[in-house]
């Protein structure tokens, strides 16, 4: 079943525009998840809303919201007024910029939505904007408001539709410059380097997402909880092994150069397929010659 939309509104190349509905392109359904319990009853705890001052529990459905603008002082915003407070990005994506989504460092990538149009009428309008997209090799910058914050948005074609990427904004992006700055003059041996990059291009091979299922500290969750439904004693943790200190740097590389050659990259978990349409923002295309 398709989730539902997070999102209602319209998207707009200059003077057209067409209704769309963003979707949630991730989910976190299948991660374990706990609840705190009182330790002797096992009884679930429930955290109940109370003012600390008069200990007086206030039902949910009456709290309001408040803006601390001095200690302990505040001003409540209720939710009519924050309804009112719309921008034209409460409604609309509108495409006032296109890039090659290359061009974007991916530390401004925050979180992927599908983007559909909203009903079989904005289906033709959505298409030939995708489609316009898909062929001049870019990528729209827009914004959104989602969750009383307006975000810039990546939208680019993925396969058969669209992918719509939140971006950070710059404040958000910390620099590195104090943190790199005890690299900036280290001198590497050349030597060195060219065995580290013998070893990658053995160890290299095309992206497969499937290769990326399966979390195993998840699985490890599973089986432990598994295992104490059915009464089991849990068995002793392992230690994890962690890896030596690297003592002598170029022994370390002709040893690893050694024992990976001809093993190459681990096989694909699935047969080669077609080469989708369009891809995720921020992933490189090679151009052709000219």
């Amino acid at each position: 079943m398709a989730p539902r939309p997070t999102w209602k509104g319209y998207l707009r190349l200059s003077l057209v525009s067409c209704p769309v509905r963003l979707y949630p392109a991730t989910t976190r359904s299948e991660r374990v998840s706990f609840h705190l319990l009182n330790p002797k009853t096992h009884n679930r705890i429930e955290l109940r809303p109370h003012d600390p001052a008069t200990d007086q529990e206030i039902p949910r459905d009456q709290l309001v919201r408040g803006y601390e603008f001095d200690k302990g002082r505040y001003v409540v915003v209720d939710d009519a007024e924050i309804e009112a407070l719309r921008i034209e990005s409460s409604e609309t994506i509108d495409l006032v910029r296109f890039v090659d989504d290359e061009e974007i460092d991916p530390i401004y990538f925050a979180t992927p939505y599908y983007i559909a149009p909203d009903g079989e009428i904005a289906t033709e309008t959505f298409c030939v904007i995708m489609e316009a997209m898909r062929e001049a090799h870019k990528a729209g910058i827009g914004r959104v408001v989602l969750s009383t914050r307006e975000h810039p948005v990546l939208l680019a074609p993925r396969r058969r539709g669209m992918l719509l990427m939140t971006l950070r904004s710059a404040e958000e992006v910390r620099d590195d410059r104090e943190i790199f700055a005890d690299l900036e003059n280290v001198k590497v041996d050349q030597e060195m380097v060219e065995m580290a990059r013998r070893i990658i291009e053995q160890k290299s091979g095309p992206f497969e997402a499937e290769e990326l299922t399966g979390d195993r500290y998840q699985a490890a969750l599973r089986e432990l909880v598994a295992g104490k439904v059915h009464g089991e004693k849990p068995a002793s943790p392992k230690a994890a092994a962690r890896p030596t200190n690297v003592v002598n740097l170029m022994d370390a590389l002709k040893r690893s150069l050694a024992a990976d050659e001809g093993k190459g990259p681990a096989p694909s978990r699935k047969a080669p397929r077609r080469a989708a349409q369009g891809r995720a923002p921020g992933t490189r295309r090679r151009r052709s010659a000219k």
